[in-house]
């Protein structure tokens, strides 16, 4: 990836168009979040956190409590508590599925799943219809493209956090 100063640089308009369509994007999700939380009886925060479980599991892939921790930027002592809540309200529950009886991972309830799913069933009609209405190679450039918007994004937040923990950085101050 070239390394390139962002604040020299001169920005094609579809570079910037682009930049505000991703942020547009994620603000439109965020609200989403919200508007779950509302359907949930929950704050933004434990419905992305339930979100995140939800989508976790659907892959095949559960989460375990620190790596929710880190897909949703908590300490994993914050983290504890928001699994409690969870845990407590009836959304998640914790299981012990490996061979490592230590090893934790969270599932979502049966309740959960349903409450989720009646909520997709409304607030995700628009999205499905978009995705589906996208031509297969549209959708494998856009792959490819938030592929490498995510790579340069982490690479971003670990040069960040490894400059906030006193770790080394080669960016510079300007």
């Amino acid at each position: 990836m070239p390394d390139i100063d962002p604040l020299t640089t001169d920005w094609q308009d579809d570079e910037v168009a682009v930049m505000h369509h991703l942020r547009d994007w994620a603000v439109a999700f965020e609200e989403l979040d919200r508007h779950l939380g509302v359907w949930m009886g929950m704050s933004t925060t434990d419905a992305n956190a339930l979100g995140q479980v939800l989508w976790a599991e659907q892959a095949g892939e559960p989460l375990s409590p620190a790596r929710l921790a880190r897909q949703i930027g908590m300490t994993s002592g914050a983290t504890s508590v928001l699994v409690d809540r969870l845990e407590t309200a009836g959304h998640v529950t914790r299981h012990r599925e490996s061979t490592d009886r230590r090893r934790v991972t969270l599932r979502a309830t049966a309740a959960a799943r349903a409450a989720n799913e009646a909520f997709l069933a409304l607030a995700g009609r628009e999205i499905a219809g978009a995705l589906r209405e996208s031509d297969p190679t549209e959708l494998r450039a856009a792959l490819r493209f938030l592929a490498r918007m995510t790579t340069a994004a982490t690479a971003a937040n670990t040069r960040l956090a490894a400059r906030r923990s006193g770790g080394s950085t080669t960016a510079t101050a300007h």
